[in-house]
């Protein structure tokens, strides 16, 4: 697995702490009404029964099915991992979700159930959610994951570094996670976009991200007031297009918190497509981080094939 190094066309912006700032400073500015109104014309889009029955199969395979919470048991992260593998037991042409998303103490646990399968597993590192301890306990933190075979690590940024200013110690930090994953594990780079102020902070956070070598970029843990919007994940993926376009590397996005049913996962597909293009249409490229939705997509799917609701009754509970 290669891994996603800065590009040689940014070296210079990375060479001192000004520097960074110049160079994320001078990134265009965003208007925020106007970022708002196309994430939400976007999202008027309609979607005939087809591609609708497209789309929630293609969003069911995009799921980091997540479990982040103080009282997670190994016999929760087991009863996940197994839906993650077979969502509906009903029907086995459901697709698989993309990977399960635990704690580093609960890799093992998720790893040995999904062994032989296809789906991932994510574990969240680096003092999730806060992001406040040392480099060298935030190292230690992704060694532990990848050591209990985590396939992808999400980590969170220092946002009170980023919102001092203090661009370089980000990047820095970034690059260093990077470098312990190695070719072992790909690295989603969380933001907390609600907690950066502005759309303009957003942009310049995916920016630095992607500078410093994630193959994703992510919206937020799921763990603040505001989470992932349609227009928050709209400037990541004009983020990810311009960074392509730039330098012909290709980033990923997760959008994570707070999508909790079938239209609004299907919203997000849209403004994939109509931003970043096709190409982010694959989950090796586009996640969505969540607990709930699953269920929401299985009923949807159901009442596609069937013609009657199930209801919540009808899959199993998280």
């Amino acid at each position: 697995m290669p891994t996603n190094a800065p590009s040689a066309a940014l070296a210079d912006a990375t060479a001192s702490d000004g520097a960074l700032r110049r160079f994320l400073h001078g990134l265009p500015g965003i208007d925020p009404v106007g970022l708002e109104a196309r994430a939400a014309s976007l999202g008027t889009r309609s979607i005939k029964t087809s591609a609708k029955a497209y789309a929630i199969d293609l969003a069911i395979s995009m799921i980091d099915l997540t479990t982040l919470e103080g009282a997670d048991t190994p016999g929760k992260v087991r009863a996940l991992a197994a839906k993650a593998v077979n969502p509906d037991p009903t029907d086995r042409s459901t697709p698989h979700t993309a990977a399960v998303c635990v704690y580093p103490d609960m890799v093992a646990t998720a790893k040995e159930v999904l062994k032989g399968s296809d789906v991932k597993v994510a574990s969240v590192a680096t003092a999730f959610p806060a992001g406040r301890a040392a480099l060298a306990v935030k190292l230690a933190d992704v060694r532990d994951a990848i050591a209990a075979g985590a396939d992808e690590i999400d980590m969170v940024i220092d946002r009170g570094a980023f919102l001092a200013g203090h661009y370089l110690k980000v990047y820095e930090e970034i690059a260093a996670v990077r470098a312990e994953c190695g070719d072992t594990a790909r690295l989603k780079v969380i933001f907390e976009t609600g907690e950066l102020s502005t759309y303009d902070n957003i942009r310049r956070a995916s920016w630095l991200g992607m500078m410093a070598g994630a193959d994703f970029i992510k919206t937020s843990t799921g763990k603040v007031a505001v989470n992932a919007t349609p227009a928050n994940t709209l400037v990541l993926l004009e983020a990810v297009r311009d960074f392509r376009a730039q330098t012909g590397t290709q980033v990923g996005v997760k959008p994570a918190g707070g999508i909790r049913n079938a239209k609004e996962a299907i919203k997000f597909l849209v403004l994939v497509n109509e931003t970043a293009g096709a190409d982010w249409l694959d989950n090796h490229w586009f996640r969505f981080g969540a607990s709930s939705l699953l269920n929401d997509l299985l009923m949807q799917r159901q009442k596609l094939a069937t013609g009657r609701y199930s209801g919540p009754d009808y899959v199993t509970v998280d």
